[in-house]
């Protein structure tokens, strides 16, 4: 690092506390930054001194960012999350906006206080899908009159057959829900639907959970398991902050 080269106070999460706590080191770029606290009143910031620039959210440094709130969580557990790749130019700085965001976070500590999100994403199996459509009167009927056509010939065969293969989907997608997801709800202290990812996925869930509930909670996800793995595969996260739960990113940037 070149003497002239700013630095400034990368912001990991908000916490509850009223003393200073240590939570070890982050590695960015390939250089060790110690976490440390900046408080006030019952709340602190975790943040990291750094080199003062943009951050890319690249696979590492998200990685980074997420490894750094595990740290956190081992100790602490009121904590909120903060979008990545937030830099400011000083301690000062960071110290304004945690007094500009402290009637907010004095809202969620007792929300959020003790409390964990998972993640499920469920995935349906190729085999399966395939399967479904297969079996599926209309669709293979559909399928039949393209086949061996040019996709010219067959373009309006095409949209149909596209909008029944949607409508399979959707339909599957509401059988997770009803299935795997309302079970799964009833265990949580909130509960959220979240847009599917690629193709074959039929749920993304995100649960608000409280800590003394997460073994009841994995023995609910394990017993869906085992009765949906023939036809999905289970995609189970966390524990996290309350990343779906907590909306800080634009009240951040705004400050």
């Amino acid at each position: 690092m070149s003497q002239e080269e700013k630095m400034g106070i990368y912001i990991i999460c908000g916490i509850q506390t009223e003393t200073e706590e240590e939570f070890g080191h982050i590695e960015l770029e390939g250089e060790k930054r110690e976490l440390f606290t900046i408080s006030y009143k019952d709340s602190a910031m975790v943040a990291a001194e750094v080199p003062m620039k943009i951050y890319h959210p690249n696979k590492e440094n998200l990685m980074m960012h997420q490894q750094a709130i595990s740290l956190v969580m081992k100790q602490n557990d009121t904590v909120i999350p903060v979008s990545f790749g937030n830099v400011f130019h000083s301690k000062e700085d960071v110290a304004v906006l945690l007094e500009n965001l402290y009637p907010q976070f004095e809202k969620l500590f007792p929300a959020i206080k003790g409390k964990i999100e998972l993640g499920l994403k469920v995935i349906g199996k190729k085999e399966w899908l395939e399967e479904l459509a297969g079996g599926n009167e209309k669709m293979e009927k559909m399928a039949e009159k393209v086949r061996g056509k040019s996709e010219a010939a067959s373009y309006y065969e095409r949209i149909q057959l596209g909008e029944a293969a949607q409508k399979l989907f959707v339909s599957l997608q509401e059988e997770m829900q009803a299935e795997i997801f309302q079970p799964l709800k009833d265990t949580a202290e909130a509960s959220k639907v979240n847009d599917p990812i690629g193709e074959k996925m039929l749920l993304n869930a995100s649960f608000l959970i409280d800590r003394d509930k997460e073994e009841e909670f994995d023995q609910k996800v394990n017993e869906a398991h085992d009765k949906w793995k023939d036809k999905v595969d289970f995609n189970y996260s966390g524990p996290w902050p309350a990343y779906n739960f907590v909306n800080i990113r634009l009240t951040v940037e705004d400050a």
